[in-house]
């Protein structure tokens, strides 16, 4: 496929001309205006550098459909979820409603996702349940997705019993939620277990949904060239938004955007003999691959930790793909693309914030398919960069990057493309802040639908060391007050018990890395003997703080759970644990308590475990415990409860 790599042998000279100068090699396209301006802003230019020499190509203007491509086979169909989608006309009055209206819910449990809480703010909420086999034809695939998705997907289906479905059970039911259009929320995506199978399947609905809208477009662009000017009326031909990219997917590192683009590939190609045209192969693998002699072979973390860190593990990155027909265009500038591929920083650094002069989000403006995949980790980076992203989704653009107006939807010209937009949220765990964004930034015409299982038992289970686990509850007035409600209480009633030199070898395990900064500074006020951890330690002091606390040097060790999140290291010579807050990973609990057997030298009748939590932990509760002591230790009078774990 090399000989494909078009743009990949690029010469020096174009690698640092100016943006502007790159993007307006090709023929003049309106669409083009994206490659000048703050994409070249970021301080790595290379990364920034867009394929030039395929701009005419992707054009959406100048390129009209091919006969042999299947054209709008499945688009004339008044039945395909997509047209019904895009089609759907919104009145004004709905649309003041929706600020108005409290949200109408339904639960329904399906057989392989469970519990599912189907919601909407328009008048009429519609539920449906998993048809029992489902036929290919019925899901309205664009060519050629029928034949390449069952060879694609064949890796999870092949195993299962002999089933004549190109899908497994989970993807089916998550198929048909995502092609209905609506939003989802589904917390149990892990790296493990489910993250391919479900990265394959989202796969499937962008192309699916990019294949068509391009179709559209390049179909009435034959119709144009046809008629007589002047002929037939314009509004026939609004098939676009007021910017191009119409997909944006947010994942954690850059093996992740590999994988999503060899998936893409892989979709449109299939096992035909022809080959698609890829612009720009080598050098993504290059910059987004990884090479394996890279990892230190002597490490051992858990299995989750590798699923998690496999690959190029670099979390700042954005790139343009732009899809025409059988041809794939990466590194395409931004308004020149329909897919976009970034992580949570990569577009914080061009979103830039208030006061800012380079700065552009214009390209956000008609996104029509929102991915956000492994939510969770953007917890261990930086929450703040999702919120930014979703206060700027879908705004009206400040330019108008050479749209033709008369192309334009209503919806998107009226400022409705929120509620047209689909967003699509996979993480590992249900959280508090995952499902606030799910809640308030997700108003899509069609509904939400979230995945909610309640965790019958919980991690507590895995500890393996005899442990008596203290469980305090402490009262918080409100969610603003917690904070400092749980910094009092700690101080005032638990610090006082572990002050004494008996309590030697204590290790306070604290989530939060304000609440980290706040201990340490009131630690060396009280002038404690203590030492401390963070993800931002380095090596030296890591190992330092590590040996001090082992030897008894040193009392308390402060550990923050981003520090565990990276790292994963076993801190030996802990006999108290104390976390100041309950884990956002459940698994964490059990793998911090069973950190007390790697140095037990007979004093494991002393191990003490102290928890605190308040009735907004609920769910991190409910996900150590399990849902039903969860309910009975937040409704009981008594704030102190006690489990007792490793008994033989």
């Amino acid at each position: 496929m090399d000989d494909d790599d078009g743009g990949s042998d690029v010469t020096v000279e174009e690698e640092t001309a100016p943006e502007s100068a790159k993007v307006r090699e090709g023929p003049p396209d309106p669409e083009g205006k994206g490659g000048d301006g703050p994409l070249g802003t970021s301080q790595e230019s290379s990364e920034e550098f867009t394929d030039a020499k395929h701009e005419s190509l992707f054009s959406l203007e100048t390129n009209f459909l091919e006969e042999e491509s299947g054209g709008m086979c499945s688009l004339n169909a008044s039945q395909d979820p997509f047209l019904q989608h895009v089609n759907k006309e919104l009145k004004e009055k709905e649309i003041q409603a929706v600020a108005t209206n409290s949200k109408t819910t339904h639960q329904l449990k399906w057989p392989i996702l469970g519990q599912l809480v189907f919601s909407s703010k328009f008048q009429k909420l519609e539920t449906f349940k998993p048809s029992k086999d489902i036929d290919l034809k019925s899901l309205h695939l664009q060519k050629p997705l029928e034949s390449t998705w069952t060879k694609t997907n064949s890796q999870f289906v092949s195993g299962s019993p002999k089933s004549s479905s190109p899908f497994t059970p989970l993807q089916k039911e998550l198929f048909l939620i995502m092609n209905s259009y609506r939003d989802l929320f589904y917390p149990e995506r892990t790296a493990l277990k489910n993250g391919e199978e479900i990265r394959h399947v989202y796969c499937l609905h962008v192309i699916n949904h990019v294949l068509k809208a391009n179709a559209q477009v390049l179909g009435n662009n034959s119709r144009r060239r046809s008629q007589k000017l002047g002929v037939g009326d314009d509004d026939d031909f609004r098939d676009q938004g007021l910017t191009r990219p119409k997909v944006l997917i947010v994942v954690p590192f850059r093996e992740a955007a590999l994988r999503v683009v060899q998936l893409f590939i892989s979709l449109l190609e299939g096992d035909s003999k022809k080959k698609i045209i890829v612009s720009n192969k080598k050098r993504f693998k290059g910059e987004y691959g990884s090479d394996p002699e890279e990892r230190p072979p002597n490490l051992k973390r858990p299995e989750d930790y590798e699923a998690v860190f496999v690959g190029n593990i670099d979390d700042h990155f954005r790139i343009g793909v732009a899809i025409l027909q059988r041809s794939i265009r990466l590194y395409a500038p931004f308004y020149s693309s329909d897919i976009l591929i970034a992580s949570p920083l990569g577009l914080r650094t061009i979103i830039g914030g208030e006061g800012e002069k380079k700065r552009d989000f214009d390209f956000l403006s008609s996104i029509e398919l929102l991915i956000i995949d492994q939510a969770d980790i953007y917890l261990m980076q930086n929450w703040e960069h999702v919120l930014h992203l979703m206060n700027h989704m879908n705004l009206l653009p400040l330019d108008s990057h050479g749209v033709d107006f008369s192309r334009v939807r209503m919806w998107s010209l009226n400022n409705w493309s929120k509620y047209y937009r689909q967003t699509l949220l996979f993480g590992a765990l249900q959280d508090a802040q995952i499902n606030s964004v799910f809640n308030k930034y997700c108003v899509n015409l069609q509904g939400q639908v979230a995945v909610r299982n309640v965790p019958m038992t919980g991690s507590i289970s895995h500890v393996l060391v005899q442990l008596p686990h203290v469980f305090q509850r402490m009262e918080a007035e409100n969610l603003a007050s917690v904070i400092d409600d749980r910094f009092n209480f700690f101080v005032n009633k638990i610090l006082s018990q572990y002050r004494d030199a008996v309590m030697s070898h204590t290790l306070i395990y604290v989530p939060s890395y304000f609440d980290f900064v706040r201990l340490r500074n009131y630690f060396k006020k009280e002038e404690l003997n203590f030492t401390h951890i963070c993800e931002y330690t380095p090596k030296s002091g890591v190992s330092r703080a590590r040996h001090f606390f082992l030897q008894g040097e040193k009392q308390f060790l402060l550990l923050t759970e981003r520090f565990h999140f990276y790292k994963r290291y076993t801190i030996k010579g802990i006999r108290n644990l104390i976390f100041y807050e309950l884990p956002t990973y459940p698994h964490f609990y059990s793998e911090v308590c069973n950190m007390l057997r790697a140095t037990s030298r007979g004093e494991e009748a002393t191990w003490t475990c102290t928890v605190l939590y308040s009735k907004y932990d609920a769910q991190r509760l409910a996900a150590v415990v399990g849902v039903e002591r969860a309910a009975q230790m937040l409704q009981s009078h008594k704030n102190v409860h006690l489990f007792i774990t490793g008994e033989r």
